[in-house]
């Protein structure tokens, strides 16, 4: 589904303003680790240590060299994947301040520990942890890329639709290309020949129904609550439906 400049140009989601955070994140070592943790999870679910034949692995190595993860710390992740200790794969889910939808990914080896320390956060954060199936209906795997905007958008947008892209989202400031996730690393190269800037490639659960807050104070409330959860340090990543006219960032 394409959606028109005047429809989400004013709005920013989640996934967009997490990243202007992320690059200001000073917590490199924290970082570092969540990273160490999320490779030898796609390592035992994705196929193997080779990226060339495990595409999950091949976007963490991307986005932990971007974040400028040392060779070694990724090489030592790697190795480990293969001898340490087994992480469980978790997925949590509930609502936030504003009703938003939240789904947290966790790798943990104390399945009890974790799950008892997200409720505290959801609790603490002014959410509500639920059940299975809660909220994961209305979100879909998908692939995720952030396209840079240049000043013609609206022919970026047509260009991009004559390549092929069926799915995008513009945003205040780019535009979000959603993918099949096996695709992801296709599109993105069809996309870079033709041109495009790729500032971020990632595995997303997209919600099929946005939450738009309608006050500052809900906006804030919403984001520092995502951020609580993202700061644990068996969370990989929390996905919402959050959305925020950018008159209110």
């Amino acid at each position: 589904m394409i959606k028109s400049t005047s429809d989400m140009s004013g709005h920013s989601h989640y996934s967009t303003i997490k990243r202007a955070k992320e690059a200001n994140d000073q917590q490199r070592g924290k970082i570092f680790s969540k990273f160490a943790r999320e490779i030898g999870i796609v390592v035992r679910e994705g196929g193997g240590a080779d990226p060339a034949f495990n595409y999950k692995l091949r976007m963490v190595l991307d986005k932990a060299r971007a974040a400028n993860m040392p060779k070694d710390n990724i090489e030592r992740a790697i190795s480990k994947s293969a001898t340490g200790a087994a992480l469980e794969r978790i997925l949590y889910e509930g609502f936030g301040p504003g009703n938003i939808s939240v789904i947290v990914d966790a790798a943990t080896d104390n399945k009890n520990r974790t799950s008892q320390e997200i409720k505290n956060l959801f609790e603490r954060g002014g959410g509500k942890l639920a059940g299975t199936g809660a909220v994961s209906f209305n979100f879909e795997n998908k692939g995720l890329l952030l396209v840079q905007k240049d000043t013609k958008p609206d022919e970026q947008m047509l260009k991009m639709i004559d390549l092929g892209v069926e799915d995008m989202d513009e945003t205040s400031d780019g535009f979000e290309v959603y993918t099949q996730q096996d695709k992801l690393y296709e599109v993105k190269g069809e996309l870079e020949k033709a041109g495009f800037t790729i500032t971020s490639a990632e595995l997303y659960m997209k919600p099929k129904v946005f939450q738009t807050v309608t006050s500052s104070d809900d906006a804030k409330k919403a984001m520092v609550f995502i951020d609580l959860l993202n700061d644990h340090d068996d969370v990989s990543n929390v996905f919402s439906n959050l959305d925020v006219p950018d008159n209110l960032l």
